[in-house]
């Protein structure tokens, strides 16, 4: 009988202690959610339009001969016609670099009487030479790299790169977008709680977007996931997004 009462009254501590906990778990979890939507957030942007201000142009040259001496001496003779067309359209010695020369063997194919590939022998050297040029004179660079007839009238097979173009004080630039952006998220979310009848608390969160930039005018198509980078454009747009979340009291 005394076993009968201990194992009756087990039973209702146990059921008790489930009840409980499922009040406790209940109520914590309805003050999770609660507390988890007492917050605001809003994203803020902010974009500026700006000029490079350094163009690295990049050109190659080539010369091929039987013999790698006479290679050689056709490349020498090549890369000082580049320098004094670059020097003589007001380019300055300082901001031409002429880089290492590469050398390659060529080989022509051999056919017997039927028309048959019998396979190839070496027949001579080509060598090349890059050439790049940097510089903070936009305009007269372009000029240069677009006119390079001279220099293939005097036999110099150079081949022309597109310009690439630079800011020099991105950093800068950089700053003052993310002050910016953080300032137009923080108006958005004032704006919202003011409508809302809301009043701000402690910031809880922040994160920085990533850093774009586009040729001007381009549109939002030209973004990426990682952030684009255009080099080709010599005007361009810079953006960035600062996302705030603050606590609601």
């Amino acid at each position: 009988m005394e076993q009968k009462k201990s194992s009756f009254g087990t039973a209702i501590i146990i059921g008790i202690s489930i009840v409980i906990s499922c009040i406790a778990l209940a109520f914590g979890l309805s003050h999770f959610r609660s507390e988890s939507t007492h917050v605001i957030s809003a994203t803020g942007s902010a974009s500026v339009d700006f000029e490079a201000d350094i163009i690295i142009w990049r050109g190659e040259f080539a010369s091929v001969a039987y013999t790698s001496q006479e290679a050689y001496t056709k490349i020498k003779k090549d890369a000082e016609l580049v320098k004094n067309y670059l020097t003589s359209n007001g380019i300055s010695e300082s901001e031409v670099v002429f880089n290492s020369v590469d050398i390659g063997r060529t080989y022509k194919d051999n056919y017997d009487e039927n028309g048959n590939y019998i396979g190839s022998e070496a027949d001579g050297y080509r060598l090349t030479q890059s050439v790049t040029v940097s510089s903070g004179n936009l305009d007269n660079v372009e000029k240069v790299s677009r006119d390079i007839s001279s220099l293939l009238d005097k036999g110099v097979e150079l081949t022309s790169g597109s310009p690439e173009y630079y800011y020099s004080d991105l950093d800068a630039l950089k700053l003052d977008l993310i002050d910016k952006a953080s300032i137009n998220a923080k108006d958005r979310i004032d704006i919202v709680a003011r409508n809302s009848g809301a009043k701000l608390g402690k910031l809880k969160n922040s994160s920085l977007g990533v850093f774009q930039i586009t040729a001007k005018n381009s549109g939002t198509g030209s973004y990426s996931y990682d952030g684009a980078f255009d080099t080709s454009s010599r005007h361009k747009t810079a953006t960035i997004t600062v996302r705030l979340e603050y606590d609601l009291k």
